[in-house]
């Protein structure tokens, strides 16, 4: 009889044993469960996401800058173009009243310039 008292025992320890296992993991499972922490999981899993993406797009941003940087200015050059449309030709004509005015301003005159011109009266009073 001894040793079946033992059993008996043990597996009443044992039974214990997995009954505190499963209220455990039961407890666990109910926490995990909870609006708080479906969220704070929820929200883990997307910072995970948003932080994978913006490294992503660095990471082709500084592989690839000068076809990027070229649709950035053709997107915006598209979006802005009713502006453009309107805008450009008094652009345009400013630029080369501009252009002309620096053209003239450089161009070296037809008339000589009154200091360099020696006339005989200059002459006479010299002497």
């Amino acid at each position: 009889m001894p040793g079946t008292r033992n059993r008996l025992i043990n597996a009443a320890r044992r039974s214990m044993l997995q009954r505190a296992e499963l209220h455990r993991r039961l407890d666990v499972a109910k926490a995990a469960l909870k609006p708080k922490a479906l969220y704070k999981r929820g929200k883990y899993n997307v910072d995970a996401k948003i932080d994978a993406t913006a490294h992503t797009v660095r990471q082709q941003f500084r592989d690839n800058r000068l076809p990027i940087a070229l649709a950035a200015v053709a997107g915006a050059a598209w979006l802005f173009r009713e502006p453009i449309k309107e805008h450009a030709p008094k652009l345009a004509q400013k630029v080369r009243d501009l252009t002309e005015a620096a053209i003239e301003k450089f161009r070296p005159s037809d008339e000589p310039d009154a200091d360099t011109d020696i006339t005989e009266d200059d002459n006479e009073a010299v002497e």
